[in-house]
């Protein structure tokens, strides 16, 4: 039987074109799966990435804590005694800020300073501390208060600058309790020390920047 040339080239035709679609279907499908893998696969190293940074995070910032502490010793001789020491006499400081540091056998508290001059400090260990100017009796929590007063400050004004915040300070797992400020009256500030206990310490200055140094041994 004979085949007309027109019915040849229509049934090739229909043959390349079936060919086509099935090839057209196979591509699709291959495209599909390495996309969906594609995605997963991106999700694990966004986590694995995460990971690493907050790993590296947790190490500088270990690292930074060992910098700050490392080889840290109390300074001065500490003893339980009351400690005093005058001012210059071109005093005239503001304390700015206090800030409290557990260490390795001691315990720090800082009272940041500005102005002129060196500060002068009269200091003592008390159960029952009281208030400059009015003898009201301090509340602490603790058993026993190192009164800090600080000679040689003025009132923030007269140096031109604006209150200080010195808020109390709660603290705990060394042998200070707390710090409180009692407030500057004709020429001394104020400040208790709550501790767990009768504690032998030293009282030092610092320069540039101006602070007061306590330290308090937990011997």
């Amino acid at each position: 039987m004979s085949i007309h040339p027109a019915a040849t080239r229509r049934l090739l035709l229909a043959v390349l074109a079936t060919g086509a679609l099935a090839l057209a279907s196979c591509g699709s499908g291959a495209g599909t799966s390495p996309s969906t893998q594609g995605t997963s696969s991106s999700g694990a190293a966004g986590a694995s990435s995460s990971t690493d940074a907050s790993g590296s995070d947790s190490a500088q910032a270990a690292a930074s804590l060992t910098s700050d502490t490392a080889g840290l010793a109390p300074l001065g001789d500490a003893s339980t005694d009351n400690k005093t020491q005058h001012q210059s006499s071109d005093a005239q400081l503001v304390v700015t800020g206090m800030r409290y540091g557990s260490h390795d056998g001691f315990d720090r508290v800082v009272f940041d300073l500005t102005g002129t001059g060196t500060p002068g400090w009269f200091t003592e260990l008390t159960p029952n501390p009281t208030q400059q100017g009015s003898g009201n009796a301090v509340e602490y929590k603790g058993n026993t208060a190192l009164v800090v007063n600080i000679d040689g400050v003025t009132y923030p004004f007269e140096l031109g600058i604006e209150d200080p915040n010195l808020a109390p300070i709660d603290a705990s797992g060394g042998v200070v309790t707390g710090v409180q400020s009692l407030g500057t009256f004709e020429g001394r500030a104020q400040f208790v020390i709550g501790l767990n206990g009768s504690h032998a310490y030293s009282v030092q200055t610092l320069d540039n920047p101006s602070r007061l140094v306590v330290d308090i041994r937990r011997d």
